[in-house]
């Protein structure tokens, strides 16, 4: 029989019973869907996180004084390891594998503009510390090694910060009074999407100006174990992310030996490494991207048992149509053929439709705004090879045996079925 004249009535029977054939299918576009949208939440879950790590920093670590474990030097366990500014500039002179590095001064003062009063944290930092903690500003300008160098006493606004000093007022220029000292806006920082931070809050609702200022104009209080020069932390950025792990244990040699401790005492220092979590965050959604996509694929597997379920039945319906069509010399390749298109015709009709309507579903939530926690999903080359292998294992595992079954059977019991 011609391939035409098969494809011609194969249509023809699944316009006849098309309700059946149109809920078939719609498993098999249901799981497809499933699939790209599925993997591509996961991916974009993925992203979106990888995005948010980087408001607080790329490839940093934090460093935080701890107590001491181990006896050292003379010195008993227990001892408060407090991190200072010279620790910084010694780490910036002899750790050849750290990039950049800033102390971090952090207090909590009053600031009174013309229209509003404050009491937000304010953080005093190195110049560098804005490129590698990735501050960058809606107005204005960022600190610079100038104002470090003069102590000069200008400040930056996080967008909290600035909605609250100068509410829907011109900023830049502005005296601001901080805890009672005269300090010149310089800048607003652009509003950051952030999960996460250390210390004294998210960025949006800080303040920050020069370490020099900072320590001149706001010293920590004085109490034990709190000398002149102390540092909150200290944030680093290695020269290469291959390099972290050596940098990092570059940086625990040179305090451990200025601080009379052994190098080996994990207690003394707390490290926040957002590399490592990077890492650990991409392991999570790695996994959940799978789990999504495993979950997609049973369901598009479940819609091929529909269509060996359809096919079965259509195999039972039209037993009598088979006995004839043996009678009239139809042959078994014939018979399995025709039962064969009809499968493929239920699949790839329908495969096309799961693909559009997959990448559609992507497209459409790329355009519309979600809210933070939803990410924009991300189509995947990977997701639709993994549909269409799938499909094609349904297409010949969902066809083939009722096409055989079909086949085999006898004319005269076909002829005899009622």
């Amino acid at each position: 029989m011609p391939i035409r004249e098969i494809l011609k009535q194969t249509l023809s029977a699944l316009w006849e019973t098309k309700l059946r054939s149109f809920l078939t299918m719609f498993g098999i576009v249901w799981g497809i869907t499933s699939v790209i949208l599925l993997v591509g939440l996961g991916i974009g879950f993925n992203l979106d996180q990888k995005e948010h790590l980087k408001t607080i920093g790329t490839d940093i670590a934090i460093i935080f004084g701890g107590k001491t474990g181990m006896q050292a030097g003379g010195y008993a366990a227990g001892r408060d390891i407090r991190l200072t500014v010279d620790d910084a500039i010694a780490i910036q002179r002899r750790a050849s594998l750290v990039k950049t590095v800033s102390p971090e001064l952090r207090r909590s003062v009053s600031e009174v503009s013309q229209w509003n009063a404050a009491s937000r944290p304010i953080r005093g930092v190195w110049p560098e510390y804005q490129r590698f903690r990735s501050l960058t500003v809606e107005q204005g300008r960022l600190m610079n090694e100038r104002d470090e160098a003069d102590g000069a006493r200008v400040v930056l606004l996080g967008a909290e910060a600035n909605r609250q000093l100068f509410p829907g007022k011109s900023v830049i220029g502005q005296p601001l009074m901080v805890n009672g000292y005269e300090y010149t806006v310089i800048g607003v920082l652009a509003k950051k999407k952030q999960n996460g931070s250390y210390g004294s809050g998210p960025d949006n609702t800080q303040l920050f100006t020069t370490y020099s200022a900072m320590a001149r104009d706001f010293p920590p209080p004085e109490r034990p174990g709190i000398t002149k020069g102390y540092v909150n932390n200290i944030v680093l950025e290695p020269v290469s992310p291959d390099l972290h792990e050596k940098a990092l244990d570059q940086v625990k040699r040179i305090i451990a030996e200025r601080h009379h401790y052994s190098a080996n005492d994990k207690e003394a220092l707390w490290v926040w490494d957002t590399l490592e979590g990077s890492k650990f965050t991409e392991r999570i959604f790695g996994v959940m991207t799978l789990f999504f996509g495993a979950v997609a694929l049973l369901t598009l597997a479940l819609g091929g048992i529909g269509v060996m379920n359809i096919m079965l039945v259509a195999v039972t319906e039209r037993t009598r149509e088979i006995g004839v069509r043996k009678a009239l010399g139809a042959t078994a390749t014939d018979i399995k053929r025709q039962f064969l298109v009809e499968s493929a015709i239920i699949t790839i009709v329908s495969g096309i439709g799961g693909l559009l309507s997959g990448v559609g579903v992507c497209l459409l939530m790329r355009l519309i705004p979600l809210p933070d926690f939803v990410p924009h999903p991300v189509i995947s080359p990977v997701a639709v090879f993994a549909s269409l292998a799938t499909l094609t294992a349904i297409t010949l595992f969902a066809g083939t045996y009722p096409a055989m079954r079909a086949a085999n059977l006898s004319p005269i019991e076909c002829l005899r079925s009622e």
